[in-house]
């Protein structure tokens, strides 16, 4: 099936929101990360940093599987 007016497919669509998501994910926790530090929370900047670590391989996968479908 395809998604209303973009004559794209919706997994490919899904698959592109899921990239774009993850990557806009991985820029805002960048600033998560200086508020943390600023703020001296070690423990949560780590955490930011593994969350953004997270997402990072969220979007190289949804990557890896977008590049292979849209070479059939």
């Amino acid at each position: 099936m395809a998604t209303a007016n973009t004559g794209t497919s919706d997994t490919t669509y899904n698959l592109t929101s899921v990239l774009y998501h993850a990557l806009q994910g991985v820029e805002t926790y960048d600033r998560y990360i200086r508020d943390a530090e600023q703020a001296q929370d070690n423990d949560l900047a780590q955490f930011f940093r593994e969350v953004q670590q997270a997402e990072k391989q969220w979007a190289q996968r949804a990557q890896q599987l977008l590049a292979q479908r849209l070479k059939s």
